[in-house]
């Protein structure tokens, strides 16, 4: 049975005080990270529930065009993991970090786009690129879709983004000038990132809405990474 997706709408609002974090406003309006230690369960905490994997992907993923395939996507109550490297996404809505003079690889679009239809916009949304589905793994199908919420796990650090991109199908490791902002990572698209050490941990069968609410995010996901502490 095809679960429903979990939305912030529909949590309760005693799930949300339960959380410590104010319910987003209305308005759905983008939010610069404030602090790379988002919510209230530490990276450490969510690193000792994904020391093992149990895979779920057909194959591994290169974190690189020119590196072996050695990335498994792994399964647990609730999500799906996998750590690797942070390349830097500027896709997207043109600014003035991310257009064609900053990233010799732009696109002016994302896969998924934010509630006004346009693109999302990479210096401002944390978000999370999935690999395009393929015959080692289709997102979809393990209950990842657009604006589902996502743990970045970075050193000592916890920042809550959202999928909103889709990359080639034989990569993984990838988010957005904004994600690697926040944690610190050199976010420039043509030279920074960060060659290991990032845990990427996708709540199944969870969606933000607005896609570009921040705020939303944090408070889902924060919600989210308790329950997945609690389950596994």
């Amino acid at each position: 049975m095809r679960m429903r997706p979990l939305t912030l709408a529909a949590a309760s609002g005693a799930a949300l005080l339960a959380t410590g974090v104010l319910p987003a406003s209305a308005t759905g309006a983008p939010t610069t990270p404030a602090s790379a230690q988002e919510g209230t369960v530490s990276a450490a905490d969510l690193l000792a529930k994904v020391t093992s994997c149990q895979q779920i992907s057909n194959g591994t993923y290169r974190t690189d065009a020119e590196t072996p395939a050695t990335i498994p996507v792994c399964g647990k109550n609730g999500a799906v993991f996998w750590k690797a490297d942070m390349d830097i996404d500027c896709d997207g809505r043109r600014t003035a970090n991310c257009n064609e003079d900053t990233d010799p690889w732009y696109q002016d679009d994302t896969a998924f786009h934010q509630s006004d239809g346009r693109p999302l916009a990479a210096d401002e949304l944390p978000y999370v690129v999935v690999p395009s589905s393929s015959g080692i793994w289709d997102y979809a199908s393990a209950g990842i879709r657009g604006g589902g919420v996502v743990a970045v796990v970075h050193a000592d650090q916890v920042e809550y983004a959202v999928v909103g991109d889709t990359g080639p199908t034989e990569i993984i490791g990838e988010a957005s000038y904004a994600t690697a902002r926040a944690l610190g990572i050199d976010p420039d698209p043509a030279t920074g990132g960060t060659d290991s050490g990032v845990t990427y941990i996708l709540f199944t069968n969870s969606q933000v809405s607005p896609i570009e609410n921040h705020a939303a995010a944090i408070t889902l996901g924060d919600r989210l990474a308790q329950q997945f502490l609690r389950s596994n």
